[in-house]
């Protein structure tokens, strides 16, 4: 059985004709007699009588009728939709994102994206790297954007932007009016670090042992769990903080925080977009990556 047969039957059954099933679906009498026959041969059952008023359905027949209108209007529809998706006029899109993508790269491309696709539906799941790297590996999310490259034979990386991590203090810190501040400088400040297992935190980790400092014999002060609340913890005086540019930007054009260099410390870290390894793209996630490629990967390196 296949659609032309059962579009075939129905002309005949619905002109209640061979010959004007023939004329309605553009096909000799001899053919569609043919595609009855192979129908009837496949089901066993007799669909169609010929009599002198027409070709009549049996009550296989009705029954066929019944079921092959549905699976062509069901076929029509999937057809429809498969453009639709095809050309992202009617999709949906889970992205994955890290802290520093999901809070700023990612919904600074939101808006190209959704102009050129008004009718994509995105869906934006947030956690660190490792945890978007499973979801991506368990199909939870189709895309992600992520600080860390692990090493993984399930995912492949695409490096995306390059980003800066600077020291942070509130505008009233003494170091204010200082350009910089030495490493030793660092050891007895309080210190205020992300949750474990921020990407923010791994990056400035390894920085330090490359200078030789255990980021564990820093005065930490506290470990929170959110870019916002560091920020709001340096704000308020706590401690100084290590943060990543694309984060603190507009809080330091605003005075609202004052970002300093390090003599001898450069914190330095990528983002990337991951995807299945093996795996293509939905035509929304590759108008996704294409967008986030448009909007950062030509930015400047800092």
């Amino acid at each position: 059985m296949n659609l032309k047969q059962l579009e075939v039957f129905l002309a005949v059954a619905d002109t209640g004709s061979f010959s004007r099933g023939a004329e309605a679906t553009f096909l000799t009498q001899s053919t569609v007699s043919q595609h009855i026959a192979a129908l009837e041969k496949e089901f066993d059952l007799k669909l169609l009588d010929r009599t002198g008023r027409g070709a009549l359905m049996t009550e296989g027949g009705k029954l066929l009728r019944e079921h092959a209108r549905q699976i062509l209007a069901d076929t029509t529809s999937l057809e429809h939709a498969m453009r639709r998706f095809k050309g992202i006029e009617e999709a949906a899109l889970r992205i994955g994102g890290s802290n520093i993508p999901g809070d700023y790269l990612i919904p600074a491309a939101l808006p190209i994206l959704l102009e050129r696709f008004p009718g994509l539906q995105v869906t934006l799941v947030q956690g660190d790297s490792h945890e978007i790297l499973e979801k991506l590996a368990r199909e939870n999310v189709e895309i992600g954007v992520v600080g860390n490259a692990d090493s993984r034979e399930d995912v492949d990386f695409e490096p995306l932007v390059r980003d800066t991590i600077r020291l942070v203090i509130g505008r009233g810190h003494r170091w204010r009016n200082r350009n910089e501040i030495a490493l030793a400088d660092l050891i007895e400040e309080p210190l205020i670090l992300r949750e474990e297992g921020s990407g923010t935190g791994e990056a400035l980790a390894g920085a330090l042992r490359k200078v030789g400092i255990d980021i564990g014999k820093l005065a930490i002060k506290a470990r929170l769990g959110s870019n916002e609340a560091v920020k709001q913890a340096v704000t308020a005086g706590v401690g100084v903080a290590f943060m990543s540019e694309l984060s603190t930007g507009k809080e330091v054009e605003r005075g609202e925080l004052v970002s300093m260099h390090v003599k001898g410390l450069q914190v330095v870290r990528s983002f990337y977009i991951a995807t299945r390894a093996g795996r293509d793209l939905s035509p929304a996630a590759q108008a996704f990556a294409t967008v986030m490629k448009e909007k950062h990967q030509l930015a400047p390196e800092r």
